[in-house]
This record gives C-alpha cells, sequence and structure tokens, in this order.
C-alpha cells in the first residue's frame, strides 16, 4: 500500500506540528476497527482518526464526520478511563516502519500523574491499536486481540507485557550509498522493484516501481540514480500530497506518481488527501460485507423478473396470432363438408387471400370436424383476452426490475445508516421476513443529507426509496425544485428555493447525477421541475414518481465538489 515508511514518517510530523501538547477532549469508536480522538490544541480541535481496518488503515486527521453507536465499545470505554483529559506530549515513527507511538501524559483514579503510550500499528491486515501503560510495557486494552492460538510471536491481550512486531533487518534507505544499491541488487534476476524492497526499509512496492520507471532503462547506472534523487527528496521534505486518477485505479503519495498514466490532483496537508482519498470507500466496504444476502436478493429478484420478462414477450408473440386462428376456424367451417374425422390436417383455398392460394389447416384426428373448428375459435378468443392482460404483467414486470435496478444503485452508495433504511423497505414490501424488534424505528422520519450550493442555498439529497419519499413527499415544498436523472436509476434532489439560479441549479443536478448509476459517466441528463408537478401514482412502489413540466440540464459527476458541498 501506498502508506509505507516513508508516508508513515511525513504523517507523524504533520501530526505533531499540529497535536502535540494538546489535549484529548473526546473519545468515540464509530466502527469496530476505528478510533476518533479529539484534540483541542492551540484553541483549535482537531480529529484524530485511526483505523486498524484490514484494507484502509491508517493514521490521519480528518474533517470528515461519523455516525457513533448508540452503545460505545469496550475498548472506546477503557480509552475514555485512561486518555480523556491526556495532553500529548509526543508522537513519533518506529525506524522506518509503519508503527507511530503517541505518548500521553494523564493522571489515574487517585490524581497522580501516569503516562499511556497509544501504538498504532499499520500493517494490513494484521493492523491494530494497543493501549500500553508506559512505566510497566503492559498492554491495558487493544482494538483486536490476537491469543496466543494465532500468533507463536507474540499476543496482544490485557495484562500481556507488549512486544514490538518482528524486526524486518532491512537497510535505511536513507542512509543507502550508490554502492549499497548496487550490492543489494541482482540486475540479472529482473523484478528490480521487488528486490528494492525486499533489501530497503520503508519502501512500499509503488515508491519502487516509482524509482524503476524514473530510471528509464534500468542499468546499474540510472537506477542508483533515480534511488538516491528520490530519497533525498524524501530526506529534505520536499512534499506534493497527490492523487492520481489513471482508468483503473487511483494512488495516493508524498509526491505525483509518473509510472501511473492519469490525473493528478494535490493538496495542501497529507490528511487533506487521505481524506478524499478513502472517501466512502470504508463504508462501501463494510455496507458490501454487511449487505451481502441483500444483494444476492436483489440480483436474484431482477434475475428472476427478467426472465420472467422474455416469456411474457413470448407468450405475447404468441396471443397476437389471435387473427390467424379466427382464419383457420372461419375457413375450416366453410369447408367442414370436405373434413372427415381422423384427418391430421386439410388444404383448402383461402378465399381471404387475393389469389385464393391454398392453406393447410393442422386437425386433431381425434375430434370431429366441428371440433376442430371450434378449437380454433377458442384459441382465437383466449389469445384476444390474453394481450390486455400479458401486457399488464409485461408494464407491472418491467417496473419490479426498474425498482430491483434502482435499489441496486443505492446500495451503491449506500451508508450503513441507509442500508438498515433499505432492509426495513424490503421487509415491508415483502421481500424480507420484517422484524417486529425494529416496528418502533421504523416509524423514525428518515435522515436526509444535506449539502450546500456556492450561493449558501441548501439542497437535500435522499440516498434511497425511504428518504425519496420523505424528501418529496413531505418535506420539500410545493414551490421547490425537484431534480432526478433522466430515465437513470438515482436520488430525489431538492433545492430548499423557489428561484435558484442557474449556477445552483447545476451544482444540484451534479449531486443528482453523482448519486446516481450514471456516477462515473460524464455529460449526465437531469432533468428538474417544481415539487408540484411531481406525483406518486397510486400502489406504486417506494420511491417511484411521475413528472411533468420539466428541463433538462447535463452535467459531470464530480467528487471533489461533492465533498466540499457537504454540510
Amino acid at each position: 500500500m501506498p502508506f509505507d515508511g516513508f508516508f508513515t514518517r511525513a504523517m507523524v510530523s504533520e501530526l505533531s506540528t499540529q497535536l502535540v501538547g494538546g489535549r484529548i477532549s473526546k473519545i468515540h469508536q464509530p466502527f469496530k476497527h476505528e478510533i476518533v480522538l479529539v484534540v483541542r490544541a492551540a484553541r483549535k480541535n482537531y480529529k484524530l482518526f485511526l483505523s486498524a481496518h484490514p484494507n484502509y488503515a491508517r493514521i490521519q486527521m480528518t474533517n470528515d464526520t461519523f455516525e457513533n453507536p448508540q452503545e460505545p465499545p469496550m475498548f472506546c470505554m477503557i480509552l475514555r478511563k485512561h486518555l480523556e483529559g491526556a495532553i500529548i506530549e509526543d508522537i513519533k515513527q518506529v525506524e522506518m516502519d509503519r508503527i507511530i507511538i503517541i505518548k500521553m501524559k494523564a493522571r489515574n483514579e487517585l490524581g497522580d500523574i501516569c503516562y499511556k503510550k497509544l501504538i498504532v500499528e499499520i500493517m494490513g491486515r494484521h493492523s491494530n491499536i494497543v493501549l500500553v501503560e508506559e512505566e510497566s510495557g503492559t498492554i491495558i486494552d487493544s482494538v483486536k486481540h490476537i491469543p496466543p492460538a494465532l500468533s507463536s510471536y507474540r499476543t496482544i491481550l490485557p495484562g500481556v507485557p507488549y512486544i514490538s512486531p518482528p524486526a524486518q533487518n532491512k537497510q535505511d534507505p536513507l542512509a543507502a550509498t550508490k554502492e549499497d544499491l548496487l550490492r543489494a541488487i541482482d540486475f540479472y534476476a529482473g523484478k528490480l522493484d521487488k528486490q528494492i524492497v525486499e533489501h530497503f526499509s520503508g519502501v512500499s512496492p509503488v515508491l519502487a516501481k516509482e524509482i524503476v520507471f524514473q530510471s528509464g532503462l534500468a542499468n546499474r547506472e540510472t537506477v542508483p540514480k533515480a534511488f538516491l534523487m528520490i530519497m533525498k527528496r524524501l530526506n529534505e521534505h520536499h512534499y506534493q500530497p497527490s492523487i492520481t486518477i489513471s482508468p483503473n485505479k487511483e494512488d495516493f503519495y508524498l509526491f505525483p506518481l509518473t509510472v501511473f498514466k492519469g490525473e493528478t490532483k494535490q493538496y495542501k496537508t497529507l490528511s487533506e488527501m487521505l481524506d478524499r482519498f478513502y472517501y466512502g470507500k470504508a463504508d462501501r466496504d463494510r455496507v458490501k460485507q454487511q449487505a451481502h444476502d441483500l444483494e444476492r436478493l436483489m440480483k436474484n429478484e431482477k434475475e428472476k423478473n427478467e426472465g420472467k420478462l422474455r416469456k411474457l414477450k413470448m407468450t405475447l408473440r404468441e396471443a397476437e396470432q389471435a387473427d390467424q386462428h379466427q382464419l383457420l376456424g372461419e375457413l375450416l367451417t366453410a369447408n367442414l363438408h370436405l373434413v372427415h374425422k381422423g384427418m391430421e390436417e386439410i388444404s383448402v383455398p383461402n378465399y381471404y387471400d387475393e389469389h385464393y392460394r391454398e392453406i393447410t389447416i393442422p386437425l386433431d384426428p381425434r375430434k370431429t370436424p366441428a371440433e376442430n373448428a371450434q378449437k380454433y375459435f377458442t384459441k382465437y378468443q383466449k389469445a384476444k383476452n390474453a394481450i390486455q392482460v400479458v401486457k399488464e404483467q409485461i408494464d407491472k414486470t418491467k417496473r419490479e426490475i426498474d425498482y430491483f435496478e434502482g435499489l441496486l444503485q443505492q446500495l451503491s452508495s449506500a451508508s450503513p445508516r441507509d442500508l438498515a433504511e433499505i432492509r426495513e423497505e424490503l421487509g415491508e414490501e415483502g421481500y424480507l421476513r420484517s422484524q417486529k424488534k425494529n416496528r418502533k424505528k421504523a416509524q423514525a422520519k428518515p435522515v436526509i443529507e444535506q449539502y450546500q450550493a456556492s450561493d449558501g442555498t441548501d439542497i437535500l439529497v435522499g440516498k434511497n426509496n425511504k428518504q425519496n419519499d420523505y424528501l418529496t413527499n413531505k418535506l420539500a415544498g410545493r414551490d421547490e425544485i425537484w431534480l432526478h436523472t433522466k430515465d437513470i436509476p438515482g436520488s430525489h434532489v431538492v433545492i430548499r428555493s423557489k428561484n435558484p439560479d442557474e449556477a445552483t441549479i447545476l451544482e444540484a443536478a451534479m449531486l443528482a447525477a453523482y448519486f446516481s448509476k450514471a456516477k462515473t459517466s460524464a455529460s449526465v441528463p437531469v432533468d428538474y421541475t417544481k415539487i408540484r408537478h411531481v406525483k406518486k401514482p397510486n400502489g406504486a412502489k417506494p420511491g417511484y414518481v411521475i413528472y411533468d413540466n420539466q428541463q433538462t440540464v447535463y452535467v459531470t459527476p464530480d467528487e471533489d465538489q461533492v465533498r466540499k458541498m457537504q454540510k
């Protein structure tokens, strides 16, 4: 991951500058592996975010907001007991490893001064946050417990002495010379980037690839030159926090990465860059894990209805052959004197054809001539009656498919809270077994996400059908402006203004495009009209409306702009 030893070194420097000397005023644990410390320093409040998430482990300051659980987890309670009111005395990195130690001065139950260490280990799925008594080196608690059964090297449990992760015994890249690099690398073995990672501490695969890429024709002269040039830049703290956005992936680092072709965005601080890079990623990962059953249900229902639609269309094509059944019945009736029981078919002239061409009529040999004629008239009547019913079923099935396409789109941008409302909706619609214990919660008003246009106008966005229905049918005023992507599943958006200017309409349209199935597209059509022109048909599915008197604008979603607009 790009959060390597050098990135850790730069982040520790950034945090130390602003947080050392600050007092911890609040502690929250919004999710299982993540902690937020509110630090009061230099008359300002900072939010220090610590994550031991398997995929998104990191330490940074953040401006994001988090929804905390009603009951704080045990680790959060222990941190509050030991660290609330504590002063941050030092933040340091362990050599070039991704291990950060936050040293704090606190007071115990008796009011005596004591020292605690909060150790953040950023090691992928082995990441952890450990609270340690400094004097004794004993673990007070950790966000992840590691019993002896899981690790023979070290145990992470309350009351056990803290042991650092095993040393990697690699060379310090900042002190390395050209000769050190040439001794470490075998140029005939290939995979130079992997060799650099194996021999030098703090170097991530991304940084190693950048070194090799900048060396051009990699050889014994160019690779050491590129290596030493980049090490000099990092040692002198020449940082330009950047995210490189290529067609298939995004990567961040302390400076623009040239190894990946794509758009580069630069930021003032590392924390600001990480806020942008990880925006919504961890939430989506959590939602994906929690919503696996819902996603499977939605896809199954959608596929089931798509299969049903194909069969209905086939039935409709057969039903539309009703006139052919009537024709065969009439021709058979007109030629009954030529038909005998036991015949399998008969050819008769078609007097509806101007050339009187013969037509062959299949017969049931078990039936009399009159019964065969009646069979065709019966088929004609059934087919005629079926057309209207099948058309109604086709419309209903198409609405079901659209409904589940909309739900799948909502799931892709849902927060854990949105997920609970989607689950509740599926229970109410009969697709999931309703849970009685959630009835009281179901009566609560949905919480609508708020955004702000450049001129200060409020813009509201519904993230799921419950929120869409509440926003459009209850919360919004009749003359406020309503927006939705044209013929594309997406969110309902409302501008809290009767006469917004063009810039505000475009900003709201951009939000509607961002929270839609066309999130990654350019020039997305978005309709807008007044709420008075938006109607919900009787018996319609949640979130479904019809509207008229609309106008259309074309916008391109911009995630950075969405973040700036969020209140």
